[in-house]
């Protein structure tokens, strides 16, 4: 998404994926594409300091940890916390983990379910962190 240029942005438009070369559908509400036109630059709807060149991931990697300090978050969040955080939410709306799958874009139902249940996991660890420490796990 980051290599995005703006004369891609429609409502409903095909990316490939970099990792998997796998294509997927992708689609905008209006308010989000609305948003994304009026602040994409001249050639990158996500350009980097040099306005010539995109953001990087890297990039984006450090604008995700420097928001996660200034929210005072416990958590280790980078860029692919937000699938997990998607896919939590799908599960609870839907139930149906296939939804997931497909939405996720992953070949396997096992890979899906990790992040499905990372909310689970999460929970889990914080609890047996607790217990180790001595202290009470709520």
């Amino acid at each position: 998404m980051l290599q995005l240029q703006p004369w891609q942005l429609r409502p409903h438009f095909w990316v490939t994926e970099d990792k998997t070369g796998k294509r997927r559908q992708v689609g905008l509400p209006e308010p989000l594409l609305s948003d994304l036109r009026n602040h994409a630059g001249e050639y990158w709807v996500f350009p980097g300091r040099n306005p010539r060149k995109h953001h990087t991931r890297q990039a984006a990697w450090k604008d995700v940890k420097r928001a996660a300090q200034a929210f005072r978050l416990p958590q280790n969040v980078a860029p692919h916390s937000f699938r997990k955080v998607y896919a939590v939410e799908l599960m609870k709306k839907y139930g149906d983990i296939e939804k997931v799958r497909r939405a996720l874009n992953h070949n396997s139902e096992s890979v899906t379910m990790i992040y499905a249940l990372a909310d689970l996991q999460l929970q889990a660890k914080y609890r047996r962190r607790r217990a180790s420490s001595g202290r009470k796990a709520s």
